[in-house]
């Protein structure tokens, strides 16, 4: 299966139209009726209809393959294209927002930094593709668990922070004055659904293990970065929020109470491109061992 073609299908497929996918491609309308129908012909089936343009069941079905197959692609050729490159004098540094602690930013470069805020999902996929020399992404685990990656390309992962989770709820709330809280009271609360700035809900779902789609009601969607603002909302009663300790304080009208069961922790790790490409250097070095140290 030639990844031209394939690359020209899902674009196809994305945009619905061969026209749109032309212009972003780059390529006459032509050149892609072409290799869409060069695709079939070499896998036997019709992958699109016409009129208007969608894929047929088996289009829809090489989607599912197509997104996995393109980005092993993309980061086989970023892996090798680092033998070749010469040594950086800047930092691209692509992080998920919660994993943007003070020790993290006090461990970058004073000049020559590119931070990134991205979600979690695009932050392994940033470093495997070389569109950034390091990553760092956050998310909950047991205390001597590594996170939940997902498989992108070889990318070597070391934990550089853990701290406990908090509820973010009101000051008045009754909930309010307990020492601790247990996941288990709170699966039928009210909750803010934040899944860049907070601990998504599918994650509580997830550890809780109740039943598929149970529990962790959403009150309000927060689709920002902000996790102050995810702080405010839930000061002002609009649902409950799970955050890492160090980021519930000074919340105004906020109460932060500890998570106790199940022991979880909020973990941040760095990610760098695994393989033999030597130790690092220049910028990257520096952070990384500020890091690690």
């Amino acid at each position: 299966m030639d990844p031209h073609l394939l690359r020209t299908y899902v674009t196809v497929a994305r945009l619905a139209s061969f026209s749109e996918a032309a212009r972003d491609l780059g390529y006459t309308q032509s050149a892609v009726s072409q290799h869409i129908a060069a695709l079939e012909a070499d896998l036997g089936l019709p992958l699109l209809t016409r009129r208007p343009v969608a894929p047929t069941p088996a289009g829809e079905r090489l989607l599912e393959h197509a997104g996995a197959l393109l980005l092993r692609l993309d980061a086989a050729r970023a892996d090798l294209d680092r033998f070749t490159a010469a040594p950086r004098a800047t930092l691209d540094v692509a992080a998920s927002p919660l994993a943007l602690t003070a020790r993290v930013l006090a461990a970058l470069p004073a000049t020559g930094v590119t931070l990134r805020a991205l979600s979690r999902e695009r932050v392994p996929v940033a470093v495997a593709t070389g569109d950034a020399d390091a990553g760092l992404v956050d998310g909950i685990a047991a205390p001597s668990d590594p996170l939940r990656l997902p498989d992108v390309a070889p990318l070597a992962a070391t934990g550089v922070a853990d701290e406990p989770l908090a509820v973010v709820l009101p000051g008045r709330h009754p909930l309010a004055a307990r020492p601790g809280l247990r996941l288990d009271d709170l699966v039928d609360a009210r909750w803010l659904d934040a899944p860049a700035a907070g601990i998504p809900l599918d994650r509580l779902r997830a550890v809780h293990g109740g039943p598929a789609g149970r529990g962790f009601r959403t009150a309000l969607r927060y689709e920002g970065t902000d996790t102050r603002t995810l702080g405010a909302l839930a000061a002002a009663g609009h649902g409950l929020a799970l955050l890492p300790l160090s980021a519930t304080d000074g919340v105004p009208g906020a109460a932060a109470v500890p998570l106790v069961a199940p022991r979880l922790v909020h973990r941040v790790e760095l990610l760098l491109p695994a393989g033999a490409h030597g130790e690092p250097s220049g910028p990257v070095a520096e952070f990384t061992g500020r890091l690690k140290s």
